[in-house]
């Protein structure tokens, strides 16, 4: 999808990407952003098999590709003040409720993890798509965040708080506590079409997030 005539070398359109972004996170600073996410879904997507398959058919190295997206993100982001907090989110796809990508983190984790220098990560877990949470071994210790996603944004069951409270425990098993967070899995509207659940059953979720993050960190 990239123009060859435009960019007869791919690494050439990396470089002016990562310069483009660098500019965008400076221009929502200077408009008094201090909180920046990046919804990505170039993680998930080197998730699955399948996606990495059709990579393959393609002619890219899905293997390689990592170290490539984490030169452009570590770039794009590392000018930001010191008072700018700057967090991802992998989107494995929420259209009306669907997905796309389907595997566990292990592909992608050491070099998101530990290599590329957000300051947070929201990772979808809501459902078994997603794998386990042995990937987060690669979070070093420290100030960075995992928030886990949890609670489903895509139906409106809603979840039990022990059910919620006992997979942060599993994941505290593999990383400090205070190293965690929770959310919901991604956003209940990424399209204007919305999810197949209604406003109350949202703010259901919404409340169950809060009431387990009291019990679980005391705020």
């Amino acid at each position: 999808a990239i123009s060859q005539e435009a960019y007869p070398q791919i690494d050439d359109f990396f470089i002016d990407l990562a310069k483009t972004y660098r500019k965008a996170v400076q221009a929502f600073y200077d408009a008094g952003c201090r909180y920046l996410q990046f919804d990505d879904t170039v993680w998930g997507y080197l998730c699955s098999e399948d996606q990495r398959t059709k990579l393959r058919g393609r002619g890219e190295d899905p293997d390689a590709l990592p170290a490539v997206y984490a030169r452009v993100i570590n770039y794009a982001i590392a000018e930001r003040p010191s008072d700018m907090t700057i967090t991802t989110h992998v989107c494995r796809g929420n259209f009306r409720s669907t997905w796309i990508s389907s595997g566990g983190y292990e592909p992608v984790a050491e070099t998101l993890l530990s290599r590329v220098n957000y300051d947070g990560y929201f990772l979808e877990y809501d459902s078994e798509r997603a794998g386990g949470f042995e990937p987060l071994r690669f979070l070093p210790k420290g100030n960075k965040i995992v928030v886990l996603g949890l609670v489903t944004s895509k139906t409106g069951a809603l979840e039990t708080k022990g059910d919620i409270r006992q997979r942060v425990m599993e994941a505290a098993k593999l990383v400090p506590l205070d190293q965690l967070a929770l959310s919901p899995q991604c956003g209940f509207a990424s399209e204007e079409e919305g999810n197949v659940l209604t406003e109350d059953e949202q703010w259901a979720k919404l409340r169950l997030v809060a009431d387990v993050a009291n019990e679980v960190w005391g705020r």
